[in-house]
Order: structure tokens, then C-alpha cells, then sequence
């Protein structure tokens, strides 16, 4: 027997995030089920989701061995304090991680989310320079048109304006390199951008301009996602990781949204071959159904705390549901999924695939780039004069209207479906989207 559908006429307590709150509540969107690759509106229409929720549901939806891990869970051990304490799921779930993770990364500090992880990342980086002997090394950089979260430190290191304007001077002693973006050189490059690792050198003038011996880390995204899908070029990667090894700083990745198979690869650093010194990774953890973040460490980053009177505690920073009981489970049953069903590679079977299906869309009206890596896309627009935003939210609604959740950011389609998708269902993906691009003034 199905469960009753709840509804609500009184749309206006909820201030809802990242949203338009006004238009949404004078024509409300509602999702009240999921299954696999298809949410249900409270209308009762079939919505094929184009975005895995937002970069999240990478198993799909409702998968039973999450659902059944999860209530196990619940019944059996709710909650349980990780200061001083601990319980069998969080120790089980770390090993399992380590044994995805780049050789060398082998710790796993548990936060609650993409935006947590990437703040415990950076007070760890401090921390860690300090532990060594070298305090001064206080400054963070980050890069132009990154996302990496809405914490203050996430916001701090980012490079989306509209995240940052509102809220002050943010965190001191934080610097940007420039963005990858190139337009005249990539536009609809297939995979990887030939042209741009030449942009990795602005971290040496950045190092420069601080000394090198002030720096702590870098966070960079391997692919800066929410902003709209920029591809690292060829060679750019493994260029900031030479760049920051010749100085002594961190590197951080930022695999929020590339982690847990989005390139086809357990996590991004096994696809570009560039192993960081941490990853921040959540989202696809759990596959998006319990809120849980982690960061990822070196064996040496961990060990520098291990010091002084083994009473004492070594890192003064953590969260009242880090390594929740009832996370824990849904990430061990996301694990299993994603196992049991080679989804951690699956991409790579289909990338070439959705490459040619995404740029099957290059020529329709108003499309000016189209980017592709793994099993994410991006179709950038070309923004209507003095009204930026708009016609890539009008494609939004108009899919939403056809059956189809796409993303947008900026005048930008980003797509990411789960990684259980078809090849029929890219087609039908591709095919909405077009119908949808054709319309648009």
C-alpha cells in the first residue's frame, strides 16, 4: 500500500536556499517520490532526473540496500557521540573508504556535508603547518569561479561572486588564481580542453607575491562543477601539484561533486592521475539520502598530530553528528550498491556515448559551448542582453514542463545524471533538452 502524499497550501515559512523563493511559491514544483532515475510531482507526472538531485543521487533513487541499511540502523543504534567515543559503522565505513582513496591517502575525518568538509580540510591544513613547526604558514588560496560550499572558509577560498558579495571581508590571509575558462580557444571541445595548463603558472605569481613559506594550501575542484562545468586542460592538474610540491604547501581536492564515479573512476585524482594531499568528498557517500561529508587524508598529515601525552586531544575541531550511526549505515549500503553494480566505473562504459549525445545538441539556437567529461555535460547559452540568468532558467522550466530536472548556473545547463542511466534514457535526456533549446527566444 502506498503511502499517503502529503501536501500543504502554506508554502511561505520555508525560506528555501538557492532559490527564487518568490516564483517558486506563486508556481510551486513539487517532488513527493522517487525511483531509480525518475522523480514523481505531486501532479503525478514522471520527472527524468538530468542532475542526480544536485550532483548527489549517483546510485539513483530508492535503492533497497541504502533503504535497508538505513532502517536497520535506526532500530538498532540511532545515535552515538564520536568525542571520546565511537561505535563498529564508523570504523567499518572508514576502512572501506581508504580502500577507494589514492595509495597514500588512508585517514578519514567525518563532517556532514560538502560545505563542513571543505572548512575541517582548511583548520587541518593550518593545523597541520603548526604542528610541524611551521605556524607561519596561515594563507589559503583558492580559484576564480570555484565552489566550495557556503561555510565561511568554503566561501572565503570560492570564486562565485554572488556567494561572497553579501557577506563581508570573509576569512584574511585568502588569495585566488585565475579561472580555466577559455571560450576563444575550447569552445566544444570534446573531453578535455587542449589549450590553458599555461593557467597553472598564476599560482607562482600568486606564491610569489605572498613567499611561498606563508602559504598552507591550495583547494582547487578538479572539474569547478557549480560553476558550470570548467574542464581542468590537459596537463593542468599535474602542473598546481608540481607547483605546490617544489613550495611544501597542500594541495586539496575538492571531490564533493566528482567523487564516487562521475568520471568513471572512483574519484577524480584516479582519473587525472594527481594524487592531492586531501579530498574533501560528500554527496555521493550516501548518494545524497543522509546528509554526510568526509575529508580524506595522507598517512603524514595524520601522523603529525599523533605527538606529545597520548591523554590529550589532538585536534580540537569536529561535529556533534560527525560519523552519525544512521549515516554511517546509508554509506556502507551506498558502497554495496555501488559494488554490486560496477557503478564506481560505469561512466567510463558511457562516456563516449553521452559525449556524442551532448554534442549532438551544438548548433541549436543560442548554444555558444558544450562541455563533456565522464557522465556530466554542460551546455552554456548565450545570456539575453542586460538579462544574465534568464534564459538559461527559462530552459529549466520549460524541462521541468517535459518531464526533465536539468541544472542551470548562470546562462549555463549543467547535467549529471545518475550513474544507473541508460543509453535510451541519455536519448530521451538529449532529446528533451533539445526540444526544450529549440524554444527559447
Amino acid at each position: 500500500m502506498n503511502a499517503p502524499i502529503r501536501a500543504t497550501n502554506n508554502l511561505e515559512a520555508f525560506w528555501m536556499p538557492f532559490t527564487a523563493n518568490r516564483q517558486f511559491k506563486a508556481n510551486p514544483r513539487m517532488f513527493v517520490a522517487a525511483k531509480d532515475m525518475h522523480y514523481t510531482t505531486a501532479d503525478g507526472r514522471q520527472v527524468l532526473d538530468g542532475t542526480a538531485g544536485l550532483w548527489c543521487c549517483n546510485a539513483g533513487h530508492g535503492r533497497p540496500k541504502i533503504t535497508e541499511a538505513i532502517q536497520k540502523q535506526a532500530a538498532e543504534l540511532d545515535y552515538a557521540p564520536a568525542f571520546q567515543m565511537g561505535h563498529p559503522a564508523a570504523f567499518e565505513l572508514a576502512s572501506r573508504l581508504v580502500q577507494l582513496t589514492p595509495q597514500g591517502i588512508d585517514h578519514v575525518f567525518f563532517a556532514n556535508s560538502g560545505s563542513e568538509a571543505v572548512d575541517s580540510a582548511l583548520k587541518i591544513a593550518l593545523a597541520y603547518h603548526r604542528a610541524r613547526g611551521e605556524g607561519q604558514r596561515f594563507r589559503l588560496i583558492g580559484r576564480e569561479r570555484g565552489y566550495h560550499g557556503v561555510g565561511f572558509g568554503g566561501i572565503s577560498v570560492g570564486g562565485i561572486v554572488s556567494n561572497r558579495k553579501m557577506f563581508g571581508t570573509l576569512l584574511t590571509g585568502v588569495d585566488h588564481i585565475r579561472h580555466t575558462h577559455d571560450l576563444s580557444r575550447n569552445a566544444f571541445s570534446r573531453g578535455l580542453p587542449e589549450h590553458g595548463a599555461e593557467y597553472a603558472e598564476d599560482l607562482e605569481r600568486v606564491i610569489a607575491l605572498h613567499d611561498p613559506s606563508t602559504i598552507a594550501a591550495v583547494i582547487i575542484e578538479p572539474i569547478a562543477g557549480s560553476t558550470g562545468v570548467l574542464l581542468p586542460p590537459k596537463g593542468y592538474l599535474e602542473r598546481i601539484r608540481a607547483i605546490c610540491d617544489k613550495h611544501g604547501i597542500l594541495l586539496i581536492f575538492d571531490e564533493v561533486i566528482t567523487g564516487f564515479g562521475r568520471l568513471g573512476a572512483p574519484f577524480a585524482a584516479d582519473y587525472f592521475g594527481v594524487t592531492p594531499d586531501m579530498m574533501t568528498v560528500a554527496k555521493g557517500i550516501t548518494s545524497g539520502v543522509i546528509p554526510m561529508g568526509a575529508v580524506f587524508a595522507k598517512k603524514e598529515i595524520y601522523d603529525a598530530f599523533m605527538t606529545g601525552p597520548e591523554h590529550l586531544i589532538e585536534l580540537f575541531h569536529g561535529y556533534t553528528y560527525s560519523a552519525n550511526p544512521v549515516a554511517c549505515a546509508a554509506a556502507l549500503g551506498t558502497l554495496d550498491t555501488y559494488a554490486e553494480e560496477g557503478l564506481l566505473t560505469r561512466a567510463a562504459d558511457l562516456a563516449s556515448y553521452w559525449e556524442d549525445a551532448v554534442h549532438s545538441l551544438k548548433g541549436l539556437p543560442h548554444v555558444i559551448d558544450i562541455r563533456n567529461l565522464g557522465l556530466i555535460g554542460a551546455i552554456e547559452l548565450e545570456p539575453i542582453a542586460g538579462q544574465p540568468t534568464k534564459r538559461a532558467f527559462s530552459a529549466f522550466l520549460k524541462a521541468y514542463e517535459k518531464g526533465l530536472l536539468i541544472r542551470t548556473t548562470g546562462d549555463i545547463i549543467a547535467l549529471s545524471p545518475p550513474l544507473i542511466i541508460s543509453k535510451a534514457q541519455i536519448d530521451e535526456l538529449v532529446t528533451t533538452l533539445g526540444d526544450v533549446l529549440k524554444t527559447l527566444d
